[in-house]
């Protein structure tokens, strides 16, 4: 079970596609290791920052699955963006990706500008962990 937790005494971190806290209560633990904007072959399929966002999610739904977990029991993720990608529309890419992917269950999240990732086209990389109930 997973309870948002949104204080109206901290910013509306809402707008930006996450939440300030997640409580959750049993359930196994799983760490994903950081997504990136690639397909099954290691092939980048996106270039602006909102497609790449978006694959990376959808990469992130993809491994939820298979452990059969789904987006709504995510808790937390650590999102790294590249020095060099990181403007203020930028940044609304990667909020408005987040609001349409956790529409009701968005969840806490740490934004961390990075100077480079692994490959020079890579904008973005987006590590999560969930909680699956018991």
């Amino acid at each position: 079970m997973h309870k948002l937790i949104n204080p109206k005494s901290v910013f509306n971190s809402l707008q930006y596609g996450f939440s300030q806290a997640v409580l959750t209560n049993g359930g196994q633990q799983l760490f994903l290791s950081g997504q990136v904007a690639t397909d099954e072959n290691q092939n980048t399929i996106a270039t602006g920052m909102k497609d790449q966002t978006r694959v990376c999610l959808e990469n992130i739904e993809k491994v939820l699955k298979e452990a059969n977990s789904q987006k709504e029991h995510v808790s937390m993720l650590r999102i790294y963006i590249k020095e060099s990608a990181n403007t203020p529309e930028a940044q609304n890419d990667i909020a408005e990706a987040l609001q349409e992917f956790f529409v009701d269950c968005a969840p806490a999240s740490s934004w961390v500008v990075v100077t480079g990732l692994a490959l020079p086209e890579w904008l973005i990389e987006i590590e999560a962990q969930a909680v699956i109930p018991n």
